[in-house]
């Protein structure tokens, strides 16, 4: 079985969209596990992470993304398990989910660090496994050459087949290959690939937002693909906001309380991607029916807008199922500019 271990540094750098562009571009049946699971989802009293969660969408796959890890504690895996019995136990689950398939994608924690000391680290996983080990790695310039430098000279991967090294979300493709890759050569990692950075993937669509701030849709729920590109408060009056330049951008999210007519007035008026309406406040029936003939979403949400404003401020923009362009656009990245034949993907 061509088992790949995808690891990183840092979090978010890119992991879970690697595997589903490698999966897509080339068409793989691929099995997939996490065995610690560390973007924790509960519902229905069950537990599961949302990156298996996705990759079992977007695939299809049978198995359940509350079997695709071993656990998400730290705590409750060090008093069931000790490392002999952790490494049989994800020798058990990778036999389960990659059974049938072309190949198994097996996704590290969010750092390079994350799940040591129960042994799911991302370094453990690929010795246990004899899989391979691929790295993902993101930020700027400068830091890429210092995460890099670290791994080389730092991270003890005796025994372990390195396949290489992918950067991520690199700003100037053509500058960074002739500044660092002669740097990085040097020193004896391989560069399988140098993705560019993608604006379209820091955007939120409202279908996530209003999943991650538990709204209830009022209107246009056909609508929430929608990407947010700007977001506005609506503190002051409809008649100063309408006259800021920010009111005047595309694809803008309002934030404004549901007592505020005149400012949900105009933000309809200024063709707004979506509003929320914050502390549980409906607007008048009349205001809800020209949301919905204008088709515009209103989500109406229990906090406060400074609440509101804080908690969007501090989500991560995620790739979702529900977003074919994003899933389009990645799978057309990776097949231009990731050698996946060196990965055994290609």
């Amino acid at each position: 079985m061509n088992t790949l271990v995808i690891a990183s540094l840092k979090s978010s750098a890119g992991k879970t969209s690697l595997i589903v562009g490698l999966a897509k571009a080339f068409g793989k049946n691929i099995g997939y596990m996490k065995p610690f699971g560390d973007r924790l989802l509960y519902s229905k009293k069950r537990l599961w992470d949302y990156d298996a969660a996705l990759i079992a969408d977007i695939f299809s796959i049978a198995e359940e993304a509350e079997t695709m890890s071993i656990g998400f504690d730290h705590s409750k895996l060090r008093y069931m398990y000790n490392e002999e019995s952790i490494q049989g136990k994800v020798r058990e689950l990778a036999d389960q989910m990659s059974e049938g398939k072309d190949m198994l994608m097996v996704e590290g924690g969010k750092s390079i660090t994350y799940g040591h000391s129960v042994h799911l680290d991302a370094i453990s996983l690929a010795r246990c496994l004899n899989g391979r080990l691929l790295f993902m790695i993101g930020g700027d310039d400068d830091t890429v050459l210092d995460d890099i430098m670290f791994l080389k000279k730092n991270v003890d991967l005796t025994g372990i087949d390195l396949a290489g090294i992918i950067v991520n979300k690199v700003h100037n493709v053509g500058d960074f290959k002739e500044v660092y890759i002669p740097e990085i050569t040097k020193i004896g990692i391989r560069v399988l690939g140098i993705i560019p950075h993608e604006r379209e993937f820091t955007y939120f669509s409202l279908r996530y937002l209003a999943d991650r701030l538990f709204a209830k849709v009022l209107t246009a729920e056909k609508n929430l693909d929608r990407k947010i590109k700007n977001l506005v408060i609506g503190a002051m009056s409809g008649s100063v906001a309408q006259n800021k330049p920010i009111f005047k951008k595309e694809a803008k999210l309002i934030i404004t309380g549901g007592d505020r007519s005149d400012m949900i007035l105009v933000a309809l008026e200024a063709d707004a991607a979506g509003i929320i309406l914050t502390n549980n406040i409906l607007p008048p029936s009349n205001i809800i029916s020209m949301a919905e003939d204008r088709g515009t979403p209103l989500l109406l949400v229990n906090p406060d807008t400074y609440q509101v404003q804080r908690q969007i401020e501090h989500l991560e923009p995620l790739l979702t199922k529900d977003d074919p362009a994003a899933i389009k656009l990645l799978t057309s990245l990776i097949r231009e500019h990731v050698d996946c034949a060196a990965l055994g993907v290609g």
